[in-house]
């Protein structure tokens, strides 16, 4: 189960970057990958469609959301509370 999730958001966030799944590592940064806050707001909402969860994020004040977006493993991470949440 975790492997998909992480799967989904590794191809969620390389679609956004424009990259292939496997350029997209665990330790990078969305700045890493070239993701501008456009593409940030983009990829929220692809995972949420995806996951069909709620995303607590807010796009005006990034640094205030509960939503870590510090790399690629601390968002599969957060989905995958999101998505374990959402199931209990």
């Amino acid at each position: 189960m975790a492997d998909s999730v992480k799967d989904k958001v590794i191809g969620i966030i390389a679609e956004q970057a424009v990259l292939e799944p496997s350029d997209v590592k665990m330790d990078s940064t969305l700045e890493d990958l070239g993701i501008d806050s456009l593409g940030l707001v983009e990829s929220i909402f692809a995972i949420e469609e995806a996951f069909d969860i709620q995303v607590p994020f807010n796009a005006n004040d990034p640094s205030e959301s509960e939503f870590d977006i510090s790399s690629v493993a601390a968002i599969v991470r957060a989905v995958e509370g999101l998505v374990a949440d959402q199931k209990a």
